[in-house]
């Protein structure tokens, strides 16, 4: 047990050199109310003033800075060494090969205590309950923690059964009386069975290949264990965390600065007003709130905004010969990302199979000019007496002449010029690949039919199919500004425009067909009939059927093709939102087992940056 009596002075020492007095002082010698720089303290897991003090620079213009609103605390029991090796393994491959599950919202852990509260000026107490609990546990931890693997049709983990788990539950009582009493707080011990989730919330058919996969983790492998306390925001529980990942300069007054790095929380239940590709969020870096791109972000897991304060360490298995003792003191594991993958034999299949099979491939339109210039976007370029003009090089060079004029475009936005060179880029690509082209269906929505025009023209059929324009595959109108559904360009508009349209098709669902605000079965039904009748109308067996509609359209225009039930609406919504421009899914038919599968795009996706606007008169001298 000398490792873990090591550990214990390692604590002691710490907990001693961060005394509240020690912290606290230095900000309030620089100005800063000792309500908030304990709230500063405790968010930034009580490491340094300077830490601190920065969290304070940060948050000067949050509104909730002076609320009395307590950070919530958890106690965990996380495995270090060959064993957390073996387990992020098997996090990679189980995302890579059955997609992303519950499971991998957290870290790879045991939880002893639920989420609880504690005042700013108290956190401390939790540091020394930590000590005193671990202190008590450490001559009877186990020397080794044996996991039996359990399995069900939702749910795959270690159990950890007999005395092993009765020390460890007795360590999470010790601490949760020791929180009590000097903390002053509520804490609930787990006392139910102690269990290492593998995968949680996934779909039945993935559960064997999940069960082999765990099999390559085995419990004997070494491992350190260690208690680690961490903390986290308890305003933003149910929320969705995106992680920023370019740069953005609001262009209007209620959007939200973004620096790489930063975590955004999201609401899924507020985002009426956010209008397609915009969300509203709350920046975890400063607490302000406003509008944002959501194609600037990525979904990032549910413990990478959570701080890690202190940990205890017990002990080391005799193998643990790789391990660092810095190891536990790490913050949240987040998802390690597998390597890029080259052009694999599986992609070469799927690309023999769009010449042999009868193929589905649902993409997003562009880029569109309200996602970047915001929901003003229409007055920036417009003259008094209603004329289009170009104020930004990422507008398009002209719009399409319209019955009732340029504020028809307000609700039914083009793209902008990035989004046609996406269009293109995504058209040449496709050439490239040999992909087949058979015929195209769109949304009516401009920018839909507009990328749909650009991919066929870059593939040089422009002149040979004709786009068919499908109402039922338009957007969830329950996401559409206004009270109505948008004006959207007639086929006599469309064909006067120059768009190669189709004059003949007689669609699954009719324009005046489109209700306001309508129910999500209602929508993912005139989805399932529209795909059943594209699917219909091309009798061929082979070739790539062209489908360009929303993001919501990769889920609600394939699922019904594979046979999936619906997802529910909250999903729906996260999953949806993060679809990019040009994103794609690729449906085959397999009629040797009567069935769709979906396999890889012939294409690779299109990732790019972004490109924030520049005032040139900002370099003469006295501006």
């Amino acid at each position: 047990m000398a490792a873990g009596e090591t550990q214990i002075y390692a604590v002691s020492n710490k907990l001693k050199g961060r005394s509240t007095t020690s912290l606290l002082d230095p900000l309030l010698g620089m100005g800063f109310p000792a309500h908030t720089a304990l709230k500063a303290l405790a968010a930034t897991g009580r490491k340094t003033a300077e830490e601190a003090s920065d969290w304070l620079h940060c948050h000067c213009n949050d509104p909730s800075l002076d609320d009395p609103i307590p950070q919530e605390y958890a106690l965990f029991l996380c495995p270090t060494g060959p064993l957390l090796d073996k387990l992020q393994e098997f996090w990679r491959e189980s995302r890579r090969q059955c997609a992303k599950n519950r499971a991998h919202e957290v870290f790879p852990h045991i939880t002893l205590c639920d989420f609880f509260t504690c005042e700013d000026q108290k956190v401390e107490c939790l540091y020394e309950a930590l000590k005193r609990a671990g202190d008590r546990t450490l001559g009877a931890f186990p020397s080794a923690v044996p996991l039996v693997l359990h399995s069900s049709i939702s749910y795959l983990g270690f159990f950890v059964n007999d005395s092993p788990a009765d020390v460890i539950q007795e360590f999470a009582v010790t601490f949760a009386t020791e929180a009590s009493i000097l903390a002053d707080c509520t804490v609930k011990p787990c006392t139910k069975q102690l269990h290492l989730t593998l995968a949680h919330k996934f779909y039945p058919h993935h559960q064997r290949t999940l069960e082999q996969l765990a099999k390559a983790v085995h419990p004997g492998h070494g491992c350190q264990w260690t208690a680690a306390l961490y903390s986290r925001d308890m305003r933003f529980v149910h929320y969705q965390t995106l992680r920023v990942l370019f740069q953005y300069k609001p262009q209007n007054v209620d959007e939200l600065t973004l620096s790489p790095g930063d975590y955004i929380f999201v609401d899924p239940t507020q985002q009426e007003e956010a209008s397609e590709g915009w969300v509203i969020g709350i920046s975890q870096q400063t607490g302000c709130r406003g509008f944002l791109p959501e194609n600037y972000t990525e979904r990032a897991s549910e413990c990478d905004t959570w701080v890690k304060h202190r940990t205890y360490t017990f002990s080391v298995a005799p193998d643990l010969s790789s391990g660092k003792d810095g190891e536990a003191s790490r913050g949240p594991n987040r998802d390690p990302r597998p390597p890029p993958m080259s052009r694999s034999i599986s992609s070469l299949q799927s690309l023999q199979a769009t010449i042999v099979r009868k193929s589905v491939l649902v993409v997003r339109h562009g880029e569109r000019v309200d996602q970047i210039f915001g929901k003003s976007w229409l007055q920036q370029c417009s003259t008094p007496d209603g004329k289009y003009y170009r104020p930004d090089l990422n507008f398009p060079r002209s719009l399409p002449r319209r019955s009732h004029g340029i504020k028809d475009f307000e609700n039914d936005p083009p793209l902008s010029s990035c989004g046609i060179f996406q269009s293109r880029m995504a058209g040449e690509a496709l050439l490239d690949s040999g992909a087949r082209i058979t015929s195209v269906f769109t949304s009516p929505a401009l920018r839909c039919v507009q990328t749909a025009k650009h991919i066929l023209e870059e593939l040089k059929l422009e002149k040979k199919i004709k786009i068919r324009v499908e109402p039922g595959i338009f957007e969830w109108t329950k996401w559409e500004a206004g009270k109505t559904t948008p004006t959207l360009m007639t086929l006599k508009e469309l064909k006067e425009a120059n768009f190669n349209v189709s004059m003949d098709y007689r669609p699954a669902f009719p324009l005046p067909s489109l209700l306001p605000a309508e129910p999500y079965d209602d929508y993912l039904h005139r989805c399932a009939v529209s795909m059943e009748q594209i699917v219909s109308t091309c009798p061929q067996d082979v070739g790539v059927i062209l489908v360009v509609g929303h993001g919501s359209a990769l889920d609600s225009c394939t699922r019904p093709l594979l046979g999936l039930p619906p997802r529910d609406c909250t999903d729906f919504t996260q999953l949806v939102r993060k679809i990019p421009s040009l994103g794609m899914c690729f449906c085959e038919e397999n009629k040797e087992e009567g069935k769709w599968e979906l396999v890889n795009p012939p294409v690779k996706t299109l990732t790019h940056g972004s490109n924030s606007a520049f005032n040139w008169s900002n370099w003469i001298p006295g501006n």
